[in-house]
């Protein structure tokens, strides 16, 4: 009896300083991962007694939340990424539109219905309850780099939570490889045009390791077309440009530089400019 009650005692002491380190390593509010929890020593039976106290609620299987005070609503998308990046260490980041729109170089910002473009090499990837999060995830694949490198990225807060982000430069490359497939030509050149502060260096960086010669056609086609002054610096013979036309838009108006096709609207007397 004294083996079982000293038993009980220290199963207690133990449940007690990781339910500590569960509440200092997480907020209110924030996705709790098996996964995550069972690296740092907290089985799924452990969890499970944390659940059943109401210090976890659960969202599926293996998927929690650490509840808030009073109704505070379930975790968000930013909360969904965030356990990604930072409990399952993923290569994926806050993408395109969404990197821009939340590091102000939009001109508009959705809100919580937003849809949210996802960086990543392949969505299948991707856990199942993430790609059912209830979330609108728009996936962007970068596998048209021939390598990604640090200094693509940055970190940021969203809503309140660090996020890797794409850079301005490679946000950019994301918007224009979209064209036709998530965002149209004339939104994609409306974001553009406010995009006056690219670093020439990292869009050179990005474009030498670009495969997608339509991507990169377009992308110092646009460039040209608002007059960047980052743009007069890129060396374009170390740039993947291929050969033969490229059809962007269709029933548009073809241009003799980059052999594209482009909106009527967009014509060199509205603000293209040869070097």
């Amino acid at each position: 009896m004294v083996y079982y009650n000293d038993y009980i005692n220290t199963l207690g002491v133990i449940m007690s300083y990781k339910l500590n380190w569960l509440v200092s390593n997480t907020s209110p509010g924030s996705l709790v991962l098996q996964q995550w929890l069972s690296e740092n020593g907290i089985s799924y039976s452990l969890a499970q007694k944390y659940w059943e106290s109401g210090w976890l609620k659960k969202l599926g299987a293996g998927v929690y939340y650490r509840p808030g005070p009073g109704d505070q609503p379930k975790p968000d998308w930013t909360e969904a990424l965030k356990a990604l990046i930072q409990q399952l260490h993923l290569p994926v980041h806050l993408a395109g539109l969404s990197s821009l729109n939340h590091q102000g170089l939009s001109h508009y910002l959705q809100i919580n219905s937003e849809t949210v473009w996802v960086g990543t090499k392949e969505k299948q990837a991707l856990p199942k309850w993430f790609r059912e999060f209830g979330q609108d995830w728009q996936y962007c694949g970068n596998h048209k780099l021939s390598e990604q490198v640090e200094k693509d990225f940055i970190t940021r807060s969203v809503n309140g939570r660090e996020l890797r982000l794409s850079s301005p430069e490679l946000a950019a490359y994301e918007v224009v490889d979209a064209i036709g497939k998530h965002i149209s030509f004339e939104h994609a050149a409306e974001l553009f045009q406010g995009l006056v502060s690219l670093s020439p260096r990292k869009v050179q960086s990005i474009l030498s390791r670009s495969r997608s010669v339509k991507t990169n056609r377009v992308f110092l086609y646009l460039s040209h077309y608002y007059d960047h002054p980052w743009v007069k610096r890129l060396d374009e013979s170390v740039i993947a440009l291929g050969a033969g036309k490229r059809q962007v838009v269709s029933l548009g108006r073809y241009d003799e530089r980059y052999q594209i096709t482009v909106p009527v609207s967009f014509s060199r007397n509205s603000g293209h400019h040869d070097d």
